[in-house]
């Protein structure tokens, strides 16, 4: 992996980490580190869940597609996150 695709992930992670906390109402909890780290998990998480879904997609650059994948991930993580923490 060369240093435009880390570079990447992280411009990905973010965005999509940012999104996801404004949705499920933890952007105050959350810095810059932790909405990058949402992020880029949730890129993995979204792409696992839309393959079983069969929709081919992930995180494949920096377009509208990636930022998609990973939001959708990121959200499941922070409800499931969110779930965890309350039981």
């Amino acid at each position: 992996m060369d240093p435009i695709n880390i570079l990447v992930w992280i411009i990905v992670g973010a965005i999509a980490g940012w999104l996801a906390s404004l949705v499920m109402r933890t952007n105050r909890q959350q810095g810059l580190l932790e909405d990058i780290i949402v992020g880029i998990v949730g890129g993995f998480i979204g792409g696992i869940v839309l393959d079983l879904f069969g929709i081919s997609s992930g995180v494949t650059g920096l377009n509208l597609g990636s930022i998609l994948t990973a939001f959708i991930g990121a959200v499941i993580l922070l409800a499931l996150l969110r779930a965890v923490r309350r039981a």
